[in-house]
């Protein structure tokens, strides 16, 4: 390896390790910061969260890693550039394309790094994280219940409006939903306007306390009149004492996996055989559903239930030929079995869009590992020659450069993959889509630095763009 070689190799890994961990640092307490209100006051010991902050980090790596390829490759070809190296090699006859060779390798491996590190390390990433987020979410009985929605605690489903003290002990505008294991159905409801948990929280039992409110309990008898007559039984109470048995909340084991079917957890071959049985599954549910809407809207069914054999010649007095009060009953049957038929048909569309959505995240997971590496190479083909163009280091002008060049890829890759898996186009193209984008980019950068030329051409300028807009003056031969 010659001189040169090192030089810019030594100066590269420099500055892109250098970018990486300050980005790696930034997107972990982004991290923390996103999570902080399942982490926050549950009373976790130091070795919990340096496991959280350890299962973050490959999380983090799809994002921080093109990004400071093409930051990196920005600041050292712009920092050359800028110190007139460039123009020292070209001088001695060493050209861009020279220059660009020993890292052109290092990217290359790094890309096939990547593609390894996103089919092995990041799906345990998400895999450890989003287990130890759970577990972590079940620690504490009082951190379990959120405010405004419907929250299981042991046997019972709460909801409140508001909680405070220092351990969410206060409880404010209390509904619970009480089981009854002799009873299908939640028959029991408690409303009380305010609750406390006053027994430790660390128990396997607590005391919820509630005050002013109401208990009402459904009644269930074998005789309909008496269901109508004493549907549920009601009593006010001031103060109500609850006994909750949390022991499976205490008894949360911190390192469980129960959470392992999501597709970012996935290695490729085990993409591909959760894709081969979705599939199978979405087209036998088509099958499914077209056979019963046919036999159940066919014209034999209907001639059948309806006798149209009679009305055939006179279809008009089909209505006509009946009371007015069974005309009544059967446009109100007709309605109500196309509203019916509506609501079953906006379900099952529903369903087999959810079913085609998540076919199509885990397909575009599987490109996502192969478009890191990609991304990675291409990125640096623009960060280079950008650099030698703009002839400009520091961290200013190339730090906007590269966040702008790197946000426009990212989102557009955020929004193509949305729009995938709600069926706008094809999974691949919805992970490919923002590559395939800043790939004539980056050749056309390469060509334009190679040629010792800027990012547009000598010629052009926007004042030459818009007189072409502007209008010309007539000539005196024409106004004559």
């Amino acid at each position: 390896m010659k001189i040169l070689d090192r030089y810019i190799l030594k100066q590269y890994i420099k500055t892109f390790l250098s970018v990486f961990i300050v980005l790696m640092f930034i997107l972990i307490l982004q991290a923390i910061w996103l999570y902080i209100k399942e982490l926050a006051g549950k009373d976790l010991d130091v070795v919990t969260i340096v496991k959280f902050l350890y299962y973050s980090t490959p999380v983090a790596v799809p994002i921080a890693l093109p990004l400071s390829v093409l930051l990196a490759a920005i600041l050292v070809f712009g920092n050359m550039a800028e110190n007139y190296e460039f123009a020292a090699m070209k001088s001695n006859g060493i050209s861009l394309q020279r220059a660009m060779r020993s890292l052109t390798i290092v990217i290359l491996g790094i890309g096939i790094t990547s593609f390894l590190f996103a089919n092995s390390v990041i799906p345990w990433g998400h895999l450890k994280q989003r287990n130890l987020r759970g577990n972590i979410a079940k620690i504490k009985p009082a951190m379990a219940i959120s405010k405004g929605t419907f929250n299981q605690l042991g046997d019972i489903n709460i909801k409140v409006a508001d909680k405070s003290g220092e351990n969410g002990e206060f409880l404010t505008d209390v509904i619970i939903h009480k089981k009854n294991s002799m009873k299908s159905g939640n028959r029991t409801v408690i409303k009380s306007k305010r609750g406390e948990l006053k027994s430790s929280l660390k128990s396997n039992v607590i005391q919820l306390v509630l005050e002013d409110g109401n208990y009402y309990e459904d009644l269930y008898f074998r005789q309909l009149s008496k269901n109508k007559t004493s549907p549920f039984v009601r009593s006010s109470f001031d103060s109500y004492t609850l006994n909750i048995d949390v022991s499976k909340l205490n008894k949360v084991d911190i390192n469980d996996e129960t959470v392992t079917d999501n597709h970012r957890m996935l290695k490729i071959n085990e993409l591909y055989n959760r894709i081969d049985t979705f599939s199978l599954a979405l087209t036998n549910n088509y099958k499914i559903y077209r056979t019963n809407q046919h036999n159940t809207w066919s014209p034999n069914i209907i001639n059948r239930r309806v006798k149209l054999d009679t009305v055939k010649e006179n279809p008009e007095d089909l209505l006509a030929s009946l009371e007015i009060f069974n005309q009544r009953r059967a446009i109100d049957a007709a309605m109500s079995k196309i509203r019916s038929q509506k609501s079953s048909v906006k379900n099952r569309e529903s369903q087999l869009k959810g079913e085609e959505s998540r076919l199509a995240k885990h397909e575009i997971e599987i490109h996502k590992k192969y478009v890191l590496g990609i991304a990675c190479i291409i990125l640096f083909f623009i960060g280079a020659p950008l650099g030698a163009i703009i002839k400009k280091g520091g961290m200013g002008l190339p730090l906007v450069v590269a966040t702008i060049f790197f946000l426009t890829y990212h989102f557009i890759g955020i929004f193509a993959e949305k729009a995938a898996t709600e069926g706008a186009f094809p999974a691949w193209l919805g992970a490919w889509l923002s590559t395939f984008i800043i790939f004539p980019i980056g050749i056309y950068l390469t060509y334009r630095a190679t040629t010792d030329q800027g990012i547009f051409s000598n010629e052009f300028s926007f004042a030459k763009l818009f007189s072409k807009f502007k209008k010309r003056p007539k000539s005196p031969s024409t106004i004559a």
